[in-house]
């Protein structure tokens, strides 16, 4: 075996988004994570741009969890010539399953609608990928189980590590000729409503390591209080609760949350609505995955039974035209697209509507954009006033905060080689970058976007 590796950082460099990471070797060259760019529009224009790699030589893909961030570039990857096995955990890939076809039929819609109003630069208007290229996609799919090493071939293994964050994500080890590469994917947090703590990795020649919040300690925020309050007001206010919400584990946690405030009597028996296919598809992967969380069935039927499924978008109509104070939680997190744009489009102009940001809003994103008090926002190519009142909390957030990262990191027992800083935008890159250096003395790197690092193995 040649004794080097060849690494390329097609995604998440320097930007959170679009997680790409190619080793290349003698035996084989592995992609970990496939994801798609999102937020800034220069970072979503380069979605349209062929990887500047060999795809065809790639041999297989390893999905550290189900996120579109992680999974959204798949069906691209085909398209460029891609025919090797896809591998994650079994509830990643029943994850990734639904955000493809998701997205696929969204990328579909989109463009359809782009087309029919003429609202688009583009004539005309196509999908990324369509609903066909993601069935096609799923073909590739292979679970493997977390915990165990699999042999990729005579010199390079792999293995799954629980890692919180969503069902089903995990870290990933990857052993080539005795040295050994740690990708952490998206880590999660310690004391979460429904995962155990993530697990931690205990040795790391090159270990690359997400910095989305390696700038930044979550608030100490009693999110049962805020929550209870915030629908009082609303009630009072005889308005609408809207909670713009990522489908994959954040509506649950939601669900749980707003499930035990009601068994607990701090909020009133107010109609809550879920308003998000995929995030019911997952509900499903919690139901057919209980090993992977810590909710029993019958706490999963209660909480299911409290909630106003909603099924079609006729649904979604009624529910905005029913005049009862409400919650509704709908997708997408960062108000990028999903059903909480319809909501938006109707309620945002009323001063009784208050909307709950309730996770990290990227650059670019329309939540970012209300976190930063805008005063008009566009949809499907028009500008409405935001009169609605903005609130936002961070203690929900899916991911570790600088302390949970470093002691993630605490239980390496080497110094490892090189500690590529990964998942973050630039401060956050930078203040990590200090923060290690000064607790642990490791050098860190800050890989930019198509930059190719080779190392000795």
């Amino acid at each position: 075996m040649k004794n080097f590796a060849r690494i390329s950082f097609l995604g998440a460099s320097s930007v959170v988004t679009g997680s790409k990471f190619l080793i290349e070797t003698s035996e084989k060259n592995i992609l970990i994570d496939c994801g798609m760019f999102q937020g800034l529009k220069e970072l979503r224009e380069l979605n349209w741009v062929d990887l500047p790699v060999d795809v065809e030589s790639i041999d297989v893909v390893l999905l550290t969890h189900g996120h579109l961030d992680h999974v959204g570039y798949l069906p691209r990857l085909l398209r460029q010539g891609f025919k090797g096995k896809i591998i994650g955990t079994a509830p990643t890939l029943a994850i990734a399953e639904i955000i493809l076809l998701d997205s696929g039929k969204i990328h579909e819609e989109t463009a359809e609608k782009a087309n029919r109003e003429k609202y688009s630069r583009h004539d005309p208007a196509l999908p990324f990928y369509t609903i066909k290229e993601a069935e096609k996609t799923i073909g590739h799919f292979q679970v493997e189980i977390e915990d165990k090493w699999i042999q990729l071939s005579e010199h390079i293994a792999y293995r799954f590590q629980f890692n919180g964050h969503i069902i089903g994500a995990t870290f990933i080890e990857l052993d080539i000729n005795g040295k050994r590469f740690v990708f952490s994917g998206d880590i999660g947090r310690p004391d979460d409503y429904l995962l155990d703590d993530p697990k931690r990795p205990e040795w790391a020649d090159f270990l690359f390591i997400e910095s989305t919040y390696g700038d930044k300690l979550h608030p100490e925020e009693n999110i049962e209080e805020i929550l209870s309050r915030t629908i009082n007001e609303t009630i009072h206010k005889k308005g609408n609760l809207i909670i713009p919400s990522f489908a994959v584990e954040r509506l649950q946690i939601l669900m749980y949350l707003l499930w035990q405030l009601y068994e607990k009597n701090k909020i009133p028996n107010i109609p809550i609505f879920i308003d998000s296919p995929m995030g019911n598809d997952v509900l499903s992967v919690f139901k057919r995955f209980p090993k992977w969380h810590k909710l029993s069935n019958k706490e999963y039927r209660a909480m299911c039974n409290h909630m106003n499924i909603i099924e079609s978008y006729k649904e979604t109509w009624e529910t905005i035209d029913d005049k009862r104070s409400k919650i509704v939680i709908a997708g997408s997190g960062m108000v990028t697209g999903g059903r909480v744009l319809t909501y938006l489009q109707q309620l945002i102009d009323e001063p009784s509507t208050t909307v709950l940001l309730v996770g990290f809003q990227a650059e670019g994103t329309r939540g970012r954009q209300l976190q930063n008090g805008v005063h008009e926002i566009r949809f499907f190519g028009k500008y409405y006033p935001v009169n609605a009142k903005i609130m936002s909390v961070e203690s929900l957030s899916a991911h570790a905060d600088q302390q949970d990262l470093l002691d993630w990191m605490s239980h390496i027992k080497n110094v490892p080689e090189n500690v590529f800083l990964v998942h973050g935008e630039p401060s956050a890159l930078d203040t990590f970058r200090v923060k290690i250096k000064d607790t642990y003395n490791w050098n860190a790197t800050i890989p930019k976007l198509t930059d190719v690092e080779k190392v000795m193995i």
